[in-house]
């Protein structure tokens, strides 16, 4: 077997590539009513993409190839707040900015959240090994350290997992439904949603997470 290194990518193709997953990024969003994956075409990415099939080719050796790299990278990007809750910092504070980081991620990027809610909803035929893996071991780490400042008498008693799962359905509502939010709040308070999405989240920590005295 070759293992010789691959040379790293010229301008132009790390340009082609990021033009080609953000094409199947809107290709695979659009069509995600119609089974993600399975509703969308080589044809339809390089029509987005403004590329030729062999152009997308060249890059990508299917669309399985393009959803799967769309995917990990996306999954990279979610769980990077989640991974940063600092042992080392206030407790409270940690979690609020996770909120706050999640909330962001998902009123700026809500196709990459649909993009994921797809794949769940089909039974996560390309992420399964990486949900009870990776992210079962991150979402256990995280857990042993919330339940760690309970302990402290840091946090109010509340079941971690729970918590974390609740963060991610109350976040991700903005980017999954946001069609509905919009449409509920008007133009002028959808323009006020990231800063009173987050005052609300902060609030809402505060008043479960803070120990009575």
């Amino acid at each position: 077997m070759d293992e010789t290194p691959k040379p790293p990518l010229t301008r132009i193709q790390r340009e082609n590539r990021a033009r080609i997953r953000e094409a199947a990024l809107e290709a695979f969003t659009r069509h995600d009513l119609c089974g993600g994956l399975r509703g969308v075409t080589l044809d339809k990415i390089a029509l987005v993409a403004g590329l030729t099939k062999p152009n997308i080719l060249y890059y990508y050796a299917s669309k399985d190839a393009i959803y799967s790299d769309l995917l990990e990278n996306l999954l990279e990007e979610w769980l990077l707040p989640l991974k940063e809750i600092s042992p080392d910092g206030e407790p409270l504070a940690e979690i609020q900015n996770y909120v706050r980081r999640k909330l962001r991620l998902s009123i700026e990027k809500p196709r990459e959240s649909k993009l994921f809610a797809t794949e769940i909803l089909h039974g996560a035929p390309l992420t399964a090994a990486t949900l009870s893996g990776y992210l079962k071991d991150l979402v256990d780490e995280k857990a042993a350290l919330i339940e760690r400042w309970i302990k402290q008498g840091q946090l109010a008693p509340i079941d971690p997992y729970h918590l974390i799962f609740s963060i991610w359905a109350m976040t991700q509502h903005y980017a999954d439904f946001d069609v509905q939010v919009r449409a509920i709040l008007g133009a002028e308070k959808t323009k006020r949603l990231p800063d009173e999405a987050s005052v609300f989240f902060d609030t809402l920590c505060a008043r479960l997470l803070t120990p009575s005295k």
